[in-house]
């Protein structure tokens, strides 16, 4: 397919990352675009309007994944959503780590790239500490415990019992179109669900872009995946950090994208400014600590965040992924709940529909 530009096809993936990623972070700046923020918008004021894009983006992501899968013969089968030796209660746990981490940092973290590129300064301690703390699970000080954690043989064994095949279609897409519809309550609204409508295209285009890297790249090996942040952030400070041994990849494109996407975006959309997140007293620079650490742990035991696995994992059928994405969205509801009743739910503005 791209025999015609001279030059390597690796490179040329990359550049779509970028284009992907500027497309996200444009389209998540312009709505706000969160999960954890509907989760917050549900407390706060009873709105339904995040989340309803959440849901839309789930089935758009589905159904134009399934389509392109089926269309050009993409195999999701040999993506990291469908390990060989899975353990769920790694996914679990790491699920409720990471939901219980971006409520206390007030945002998970593609929100902290949005809320960064667009003036929240202290999402950058987020991400930084989600990077810190995700190398730290898969190759560092924490890795000892973690790895014998996931690679636990009884954990493995007991959860062999349960196989993570791919979840019915036709099932999936009729239960989230109810939840949509039950939450939307007026038809004439889906019209203002087109940023989650977008960003499950999106999700769905990545995979068909690292399928065909993956199948002509003689250059670099290039892994078949989608949109996700948690690893690529630590890859990103990798980069950063060690530009000599370490090389930019899709995920490192895609997260480098969402930033540069979301700033461009909010010199338009002058709108959304978190300053006052930012200098509100009761979230300090710890809930950004604590928050980004939990995510960035809990993302790799649970093998993704809320777009990897709610999104992108979700996408491919994988029973581990709704598995995955129910624990983050559990764990971050009542931990949102708590946070509400001791009024720490920082809030600035307020997402209701317009009609």
């Amino acid at each position: 397919m791209f025999d015609f530009i001279d030059i390597e096809v690796y490179k040329i993936i990359n550049i779509l990352g970028l284009a992907i990623g500027i497309s996200f972070g444009a389209i998540a700046q312009k709505n706000q675009f969160c999960f954890s923020g509907s989760i917050k918008d549900y407390f706060l004021t009873g709105s339904t309007k995040r989340g309803a894009s959440v849901l839309m983006a789930m089935i758009s992501a589905i159904f134009f994944t399934q389509i392109l899968a089926n269309y050009a013969d993409i195999d999701l089968f040999y993506t990291h959503y469908y390990p060989q030796d899975i353990n769920y209660f790694s996914i679990v746990l790491g699920g409720i780590l990471f939901g219980v981490g971006m409520m206390i940092a007030d945002g998970c973290s593609s929100r902290s790239i949005v809320k960064l590129a667009q003036g929240d300064l202290k999402t950058l301690v987020t991400l930084l500490f989600i990077a810190i703390f995700a190398l730290a699970t898969i190759k560092g000080f924490l890795s000892g415990f973690f790895n014998a954690f996931i690679h636990n043989e009884t954990l493995i064994h007991i959860s062999s019992y349960l196989e993570n095949s791919a979840l019915n279609l036709y099932v999936i897409l009729f239960v989230l179109i109810v939840l949509l519809l039950k939450i939307v309550k007026k038809p004439s609204r889906i019209f203002a669900l087109y940023d989650g409508f977008l960003i499950g295209l999106l999700v769905a285009l990545s995979w068909l872009v690292t399928a065909i890297g993956m199948n002509e790249s003689f250059e670099r090996s290039i892994e078949l995946s989608s949109i996700s942040f948690v690893y690529p952030s630590a890859q990103t400070l990798e980069l950063f950090t060690f530009y000599e041994k370490y090389e930019l990849s899709f995920g490192v494109s895609i997260f480098l994208g969402v930033l540069l996407g979301a700033f461009m975006m909010s010199r338009v959309n002058r709108r959304y400014s978190f300053g006052c997140v930012s200098n509100i007293q009761k979230h300090s620079i710890k809930n950004n600590m604590l928050g980004g650490a939990l995510m960035g742990i809990g993302g790799i035991l649970t093998i993704g965040c809320t777009v990897g696995q709610g999104l992108s994992g979700i996408s491919t059928l994988a029973f581990s992924s709704f598995l995955s994405i129910s624990s983050i969205l559990i764990s971050g509801f009542f931990t949102a709940k708590y946070l509400n009743s001791k009024d720490l739910l920082p809030s600035c503005f307020i997402f209701e529909w317009k009609d």
